[in-house]
């Protein structure tokens, strides 16, 4: 059967070691007016500032975590809003995103090109994408065309998911990454050929 196709950027499945995911996850300021969108799902990297912001794919910079949702002061009708994305642009000085953080999470995330076995342990990038302002869920993908060794990549693969439906190798493979250039962590090379 084959894999079925379907964007959602970054999901928390587990740890590394096994154990499972206790949805841990900690708030991070995002600036008054920032100007792009984040969705959940979405890696987030850290700001000279002592913010957060979304991580650019493509780019080596080190990330935080995963985006999960934002709480702010709506600055024209005054209410308290909480949004699993950030929609951007808003002038607000409260704006607390959720972040899961932990640089021990494994996550899953859909493979834009036919991932093979022999990819398992291999390093890669994401698509750099927009998310959905009706669901609020990244787009982001497994940047297939980015995979190398290179310690300078920011996801690196670890198996293929074993869910039902999305359990093989090939095109729209879920793949299960750790990210690489994590900002607590420390980045390795993939394993060469």
């Amino acid at each position: 059967m084959a894999n079925t196709a379907e964007k959602y950027g970054l999901r928390p499945v587990r740890k590394l070691d096994g154990s499972p995911f206790i949805n841990a996850q900690n708030r991070y300021r995002i600036a008054a007016n920032y100007g792009t969108a984040i969705y959940q799902g979405d890696l987030v990297q850290p700001t000279a500032a002592g913010g957060i912001e979304k991580h650019t794919g493509g780019t080596s910079n080190d990330v935080v975590g995963v985006f999960n949702g934002v709480f702010y002061t709506d600055p024209t009708t005054q209410k308290p809003t909480w949004k699993n994305y950030y929609p951007g642009t808003v002038n607000a000085s409260d704006i607390v995103a959720t972040v899961i953080d932990d640089p021990d999470v494994v996550y899953q995330i859909d493979s834009d090109g036919a991932f093979a076995i022999a990819d398992i342990f291999q390093n890669f990038s994401v698509t750099d994408t927009t998310g959905s302002t009706l669901t609020g869920i990244s787009t982001a993908q497994l940047d297939y065309s980015t995979k190398g060794v290179s310690s300078q990549l920011v996801l690196q693969a670890i198996d293929i998911s074993q869910q039902v439906g999305d359990d093989e190798a090939g095109a729209n493979a879920d793949v299960l990454v750790r990210i690489n250039r994590h900002f607590f962590g420390y980045a390795r090379g993939g394993v060469g050929i």
